[in-house]
């Protein structure tokens, strides 16, 4: 039973991380109506700037805390995320308003390649880290009820409670805030929202801001897991299986998707992979995205797309 529990604790933890970078995917998606191709690019351009300006403030203006370095990282990298977004607005989506969903698209991947250059010009393509204090050492619970107790990592543990948090907040913003209500009326309909007054273009710089805060956190997680480097922005193919289970346009669907995927893979890499040779983690999410799309393309939580056009 031990053992059971360990894998499925880690699961957990690691879907709640593939739950907040599936959380940029739904979010664009619900404002715009578009698959954002462009946020593995900007889960990997914010940690870059949090990571070089951890590194850059300190030796600026000569002061050697490690906390006040991430903090104002933090918010400088958030002041980039937001111009981004500005700049996605002001530039590109503004003059794509009711365009095809297509067009959309093809915009976002676009983004995507110049977040990649631009990130790689301002920032360096060296490997870089971001040292938030999140502990490596594992933590032993449970020893008293199980032989040998349950590991569990602690980093893991204060990651995923970050996620949980955001994803609260993020789920109270849209169900209580009044802007929170105008995203949800411009996902519904774009020329519906329009005419009853709600400004599109506001709206888009708006949400392009929260995934870039979301794109930030996850940036920060997983950059000090992995450290930041150019494959960081794959990250987000970890992301793609979560949404379509979940639903592209679900919050609470990213939610369950991304822990639904992390127990998956962990527990059949685990119990599974000895008899088959292992790598089921490697392909386990994709399969299984694959079979929803045969027979629940919508997800478990979205809804049909054909009944948004």
């Amino acid at each position: 039973m031990g053992p059971f529990l360990e894998t499925l604790l880690g699961g957990l933890m690691t879907g709640m991380l593939y739950s907040l970078v599936a959380l940029g995917f739904v979010l664009i998606f619900k404002a715009s109506g578009v698959f954002n191709f462009a946020q593995g690019a900007m889960v990997l351009f914010a940690a870059l700037a949090m990571a070089r300006f951890s590194e850059w403030l300190p030796k600026w203006f000569g002061f050697e805390s490690a906390i006040l370095a991430n903090v104002l990282a933090f918010v400088v990298a958030g002041v980039i995320m937001f111009m981004v977004a500005w700049l996605v607005e002001r530039l590109v989506l503004r003059h794509l308003v009711n365009q095809e969903g297509a067009t959309l698209l093809m915009a976002t991947l676009g983004i995507a390649y110049f977040l990649d250059g631009v990130g790689q010009t301002l920032f360096g393509s060296d490997i870089y880290k971001i040292d938030v204090g999140m502990p490596k050492d594992p933590l032993i619970a449970f020893e008293g009820v199980f032989q040998g107790g349950i590991l569990v990592s602690k980093e893991d543990v204060i990651a995923a409670a970050i996620s949980g948090a955001l994803v609260l907040a993020l789920t109270m913003f849209f169900q209580k805030t009044s802007t929170g209500r105008a995203l949800r009326a411009v996902a519904d309909d774009h020329q519906a929202a329009q005419s009853i007054g709600i400004p599109l273009n506001r709206i888009w710089v708006v949400v392009w801001c929260v995934a870039g805060v979301v794109a930030l956190v996850a940036g920060m997680i997983w950059g000090s897991k992995l450290g930041v480097q150019f494959s960081l922005s794959t990250v987000a193919l970890r992301a793609l299986p979560v949404v379509i289970l979940g639903g592209l346009t679900s919050v609470p669907g990213a939610i369950i998707g991304g822990l639904i995927i992390g127990v998956g893979e962990k527990l059949s890499e685990v119990f599974l992979g000895p008899f088959v040779g292992g790598g089921i983690e490697i392909w386990f999410a994709y399969v299984l995205a694959l079979l929803f799309l045969l027979v629940r393309p919508q997800g478990l939580f979205g809804e049909k797309i054909i009944d948004r056009v």
